[in-house]
Parts: C-alpha cells; sequence; structure tokens
C-alpha cells in the first residue's frame, strides 16, 4: 500500500506561482512513476504530466508546458509541480499519482493507468 500526501495548495492571483508537493510512504519510490493530474468543476479528470521512475524523464500536458514543471526527489519520497504564470483556468483540485510499472509517453496520461492517488489539494487562480 502506498499512501500520497498533497499539500502547497491555496489561492494566488493570476500571473503568480505556486509549488505542490506530493510526499509518498514506502521504501521503493525511486521505483514508481509519478504523475499529476488536476480536475475543475464540472470537468474530467486530466493529467497535467508524468516523470519517469528511470532516467528522470518528463513529460506535460500541452496546455502547461513551458509554465509547470515536474520534477522528483527520491532521498524525499516527494515529487513536485512548481506552476508559474498561473491563469485563471488553471484552477482545479490537483492529484497526485504513483503507477508501480514502467514509464511509457504512451500510457503516463491515462488515470487509469496509475495504482495509487492523493487526496489533492485545491488550487484557485484569481483573475
Amino acid at each position: 500500500q502506498v499512501q500520497l500526501v498533497e499539500s502547497g495548495g491555496g489561492l494566488v492571483q493570476a500571473g503568480g506561482s505556486l509549488r505542490l508537493s506530493c510526499a509518498a510512504s514506502g521504501r521503493f519510490f525511486v521505483t514508481y512513476v509519478m504523475g499529476w493530474f488536476r480536475q475543475a468543476p464540472g470537468k474530467e479528470r486530466e493529467s497535467v504530466g508524468a516523470i519517469s521512475n528511470s532516467d528522470g524523464s518528463t513529460w506535460h500536458a500541452d496546455s502547461v508546458k513551458g509554465r509547470f514543471t515536474i520534477s522528483r526527489d527520491n532521498a524525499k519520497n516527494t515529487v513536485y509541480l512548481q506552476m508559474n504564470s498561473l491563469k485563471p483556468e488553471d484552477t482545479a483540485v490537483y492529484y497526485c499519482a504513483a503507477r508501480l510499472s514502467y514509464y511509457s509517453r504512451e500510457i503516463v496520461d491515462g488515470s487509469e493507468n496509475y495504482d495509487y492517488w492523493g487526496q489533492g489539494t485545491q488550487v484557485t487562480v484569481s483573475s
């Protein structure tokens, strides 16, 4: 069982920045592919990005590319989502997820390919 706890959400003005953190339990964090997703009210959950468990490769959705950056610190069992130049349309509950298998760009954007989820953290961007 893997427990994931997100933190760092909050209210920020458009153009501002936030850094989300997701702390994972267990001794095998280094083997997990980690992903970030978000869900806005009335919308489906969408992938924001993912980071590999092997070489640190990352993928970011087009909607956040150039503004958001995923990183991980295996010594701290933590994955981060640095969010810059925030827009009102970034308002959502943000979730981190762990995949206990291989990394493949073709599948890391699918929520069905992840095994464990955090409880989510609210990000609200005011205009």
